[in-house]
């Protein structure tokens, strides 16, 4: 509810005494009017209510970190673990970017998927406005259908692939990949509350998986095999003339239906995005995700590709401007 509602309402709800010299008619008009106006407050109160409040029937709550988490039965330990990470990387960009965004964060099974989402795919990282959060907390079919032909890698790619990616039961999953998106979904909190002009669709996930590889590289280097190895495998394994779209112009007209129709289609963008951050990180360091930042944050006017890229390789670095101009390289 805004300020000028609540204001409103305290001084409805205070009302003064009648002056003397008024008439009875004019009190009980004045009355009446008054009324209305305090009835018509309390009735906007509840209906803003409703429309802000936000219900996580069926979720448990985890208590005592600053990122609000709800999660479905039985992941206890993946919330835990998560919400930690995610209150470690605002902590971290409060100090680069000098801001923080809002965010709830909901791990949800497949059978509390569809009480608390209408995205189609399960295990699809998103968000249900601008600060819910939706990940999923189990592996599925989405996560598996990722895993590229090992046969199509070299013998040393395969071997590097199936020792990041087994887990304790001797299974090749994404998940420990795919939870580490949380941290890039987060990254469009920042775009979404953090007044930036995004110019593209392409650039606002590239900025995502720029901070994500930033904070990692940084903070968690141990995790870069598991953030950096699937996606070159993707690349490499993906035969593009399979692929529906290819091009960051496909991507601006179909960026909706993407990830609704052609999830393994967008996973190939992502991961070139991925492969992409990486060298803006080698090359730029944490100024490259301050600078992108900045520039997406000054630059309000929308430039065309040639502007943009001028933009990017002044104002940012190199590295980012070649995504746009070398992306069919």
């Amino acid at each position: 509810m805004t300020t000028s509602v609540l204001a409103q309402y305290h001084e409805l709800a205070t009302l003064k005494k009648v002056p003397a010299m008024l008439t009875r008619h004019q009190c009980r008009k004045t009355f009446i009017v008054k009324s209305s106006k305090l009835i018509l407050c309390c009735f906007v109160f509840f209906i803003s209510a409703i429309a802000n409040g936000q219900s996580f029937e069926g979720l448990q709550l985890l208590e005592g970190f600053k990122t609000q988490t709800y999660y479905s039965k039985g992941a206890e330990e993946k919330a835990i673990r998560i919400a930690k990470q995610l209150d470690n990387v605002m902590s971290y960009y409060q100090s680069l970017l000098q801001f923080t965004p809002s965010v709830t964060l909901l791990l949800l099974s497949p059978q509390d998927w569809s009480k608390h989402t209408q995205f189609p795919v399960y295990g699809m990282p998103h968000y249900t406005n601008n600060q819910t959060l939706v990940v999923a907390t189990e592996d599925n079919d989405f996560w598996r259908n990722g895993i590229p032909p090992l046969a199509q890698l070299t013998k040393e790619e395969a071997q590097l692939f199936t020792q990041t990616y087994t887990n304790s039961k001797g299974t090749i999953t994404l998940e420990s990949f795919f939870d580490l998106l949380a941290i890039h979904e987060l990254g469009h909190a920042y775009q979404n509350q953090g007044g930036l002009t995004l110019q593209r669709k392409w650039l606002g996930e590239l900025f995502s998986n720029i901070l994500l590889h930033t904070y990692i590289a940084e903070k968690e280097p141990a995790l870069l095999p598991t953030l950096t190895i699937f996606p070159k495998a993707l690349v490499a394994a993906t035969n593009k003339s399979t692929l529906t779209y290819t091009t960051l112009d496909d991507l601006e007209t179909y960026y909706n239906e993407l990830g609704k129709v052609y999830p393994q289609n967008y996973a190939w963008y992502q991961c070139r995005w991925h492969m992409a951050s990486d060298k803006v990180y080698e090359q730029s360091k944490i100024m490259g995700i301050q600078n992108l930042w900045n520039a997406l944050k000054s630059q309000k006017e929308l430039l065309n590709n040639q502007a943009l890229a001028e933009m990017l390789n002044t104002k940012v670095d190199k590295s980012v401007a070649n995504v746009l101009l070398q992306w069919h390289d």
